[in-house]
């Protein structure tokens, strides 16, 4: 009998070696591209008078300030100098308490309703009356229920993550294979078990898309309820620094949010990496460098 031929696909290392030096060193700055082009057109736009420099800081300015908020280089930003990682700590420990307690929940009754039509019946037309009222609009209440401390915070983050992830955790036990579920079945899988090793891993992707869409509404949110409900953190140091017309700071607040939000994103998205190994070389994320 012949033996099948089989085709051994080079090593990503050896292929990116052959590739141009001119390639391989864009490859190296395409993600910086566009933002530093954004930031030289800001730079230039800024420095050209079309707008006076207090209402439209040039980057540079913004770095100065930034860098006295981080380290408290020259006290340029008076009493936030230096302060940076007390503010940033404080909104994480909002953000990261609000979204832990949003995807716990948002997973477990995802299953649930997924699963079960019953519960489905149940509890779904709740949800779905709930899910429209815009997380900000539960302030009010949100601080006559929890006073002006990290609780009301935490409760409007939650709100903000809660649907993202109840949603896609819902749509990825929907989509669960049916033979999948028929081949386990057959082999003497109990409900219970199917939902566990079928149903759970068949619904990841979907739950790691809703944790990505969670952890950026989350901060959101917390920067919403700081400016409102809490008097610390970035979004009050943002609030309060427009109260000062120190529009430097705002953007450096603004700057600082977007890449925190950046960061936990990146570490949803590394952590689906590893947990989603068995989609590798089937899907088109395959292909990311």
């Amino acid at each position: 009998m012949a033996q099948a031929s089989t085709t051994t696909l080079p090593a990503a290392p050896a292929a990116a070696a052959s590739l141009p030096i001119w390639k391989r060193l864009y490859r190296r700055v395409e993600r910086a591209l566009v933002p530093a082009l954004l930031l030289i057109g800001w730079e230039l736009f800024s420095r050209s008078g079309v707008l006076p420099p207090a209402l439209l800081p040039a980057p540079s300015q913004v770095l100065v300030a930034w860098a006295d908020w981080v380290f408290g280089t020259d006290g340029n930003t008076q009493t936030y100098s230096g302060h940076w990682i007390f503010d940033v700590a404080a909104s994480a420990v909002r953000v990261f308490a609000g979204f832990g307690l949003a995807a716990l929940l948002g997973v477990a009754l995802g299953m649930a309703i997924g699963w079960s039509r019953t519960v489905e019946k149940l509890i779904e037309p709740v949800l779905q009356i709930l899910r429209p009222v815009p997380p900000v609009s539960w302030i009010p209440l949100a601080i006559i229920w929890f006073g002006i401390a990290n609780k009301p915070a935490i409760f409007l983050v939650f709100l903000g993550s809660f649907f993202p992830v109840l949603l896609s955790t819902i749509h990825g036990v929907k989509t669960c294979d049916r033979n999948l579920l028929r081949a386990g079945a057959m082999a003497g899988g109990t409900p219970a078990l199917l939902l566990r090793h079928i149903v759970f891993p068949a619904a990841l992707p979907s739950i790691f898309s809703g944790l990505r869409i969670a952890v950026g509404s989350a901060w959101m949110l917390t920067v919403t309820a700081e400016m409102v409900a809490v008097k610390s953190g970035v979004g009050y140091v943002l609030w309060d620094s427009y109260y000062f017309l120190r529009y430097d700071i705002v953007i450096a607040a603004m700057t600082s949010i977007g890449l925190l939000g950046y960061c936990s994103d990146l570490g949803i998205k590394l952590l689906a990496g590893r947990v989603l190994r068995w989609q590798r070389g089937s899907t088109l994320q395959s292909k990311e460098g």
